[in-house]
């Protein structure tokens, strides 16, 4: 597919399924997250670490890629600021987004890698999940937009996923062991939570192209510093197959995190999901 081909597929994938609720507050792409209560602590501090590095206040952050502003903790991202500045490909996206935060938003419909705004504005800015979403060839313009928008001094927070996790990779026997165990449980994402209608269990997805931290860094050169860190090291499928209330779920989740606090670059690139921290 061509590069228009790519971010329309990415456009009608949102609008027509991604961002469609299918139960109250729930969107179909939920199915991407581990709803379950034993999991929720551990997903909930994992959101939370974006904070860290946001500064809180001035007159605008930019949210590229916001989506509908999907979790609760997403919402913490903006406190202290006049605006948050929600771009998206998806004008569902936008208009989900601007039923949550009204006027402290503005929203614009636009391309993470061809950003619409001036230079030197922006006191943050966040992008989850979004860059994974682009052709190879916008992934360097994307963080280079990013750097381009952002005031001096100022750092911008990325959350996508590796191509391929070695943790996870390791993991991979004694999922499938688990899996085999509780086909139930692996096949329901909300097992043990709400019930939602099952179209959430059985969507079609859209382009993703990701990479691994040694490509990325490789992509980004020596003219663009990044510091990488954890912001979650497992995967949904891990959660769901090695995580259950019966096996002291909870706990386990406890020591994870305590580790990936104490080893956040290590679990930031070997892990899942990083958190990729630059400043202008």
């Amino acid at each position: 597919m061509s590069e228009t081909e790519i971010k329309q597929s990415v456009r009608n994938f949102y609008d027509q399924v991604g961002w469609q609720k299918v139960a109250d507050d729930i969107y179909q792409n939920a199915r991407y997250e581990d709803l379950r209560p034993v999991s929720h602590e551990y997903i909930h501090k994992c959101h939370m670490r974006v904070n860290r590095y946001l500064c809180h206040q001035g007159k605008y952050i930019l949210d590229a890629g916001s989506g509908p502003i999907q979790y609760e903790e997403y919402l913490s991202y903006s406190e202290g600021y006049q605006y948050r500045v929600c771009l998206d490909i998806s004008l569902l996206a936008l208009q989900e987004a601007r039923k949550r935060i009204g006027g402290h938003g503005l929203f614009v419909v636009g391309d993470v890698a061809h950003l619409p705004f001036s230079s030197n504005v922006f006191s943050n800015a966040v992008s989850l999940h979004t860059i994974h979403h682009l052709p190879k060839s916008d992934y360097l313009k994307a963080f280079h937009e990013l750097r381009r928008v952002l005031k001096n001094h100022a750092s911008a927070v990325v959350v996508n996923g590796w191509d391929s996790s070695p943790l996870m990779n390791k993991a991979q026997l004694p999922m499938r062991i688990m899996e085999r165990l509780f086909v139930k449980t692996s096949k329901n994402p909300h097992a043990d939570s709400t019930a939602v209608n099952p179209r959430v269990q059985k969507p079609t997805g859209t382009f993703v192209n990701k990479m691994d931290a040694d490509e990325l860094e490789h992509l980004l050169g020596e003219d663009f510093p990044i510091h990488i860190m954890v912001w979650r090291s497992v995967s949904v499928r891990f959660l769901r197959a090695m995580i259950h209330p019966f096996l002291l779920g909870r706990f386990w989740l406890k020591i994870l995190y305590l580790n990936e606090e104490l080893f956040p670059h290590f679990f930031g690139k070997k892990g899942q999901y990083p958190l990729i921290v630059f400043r202008k």
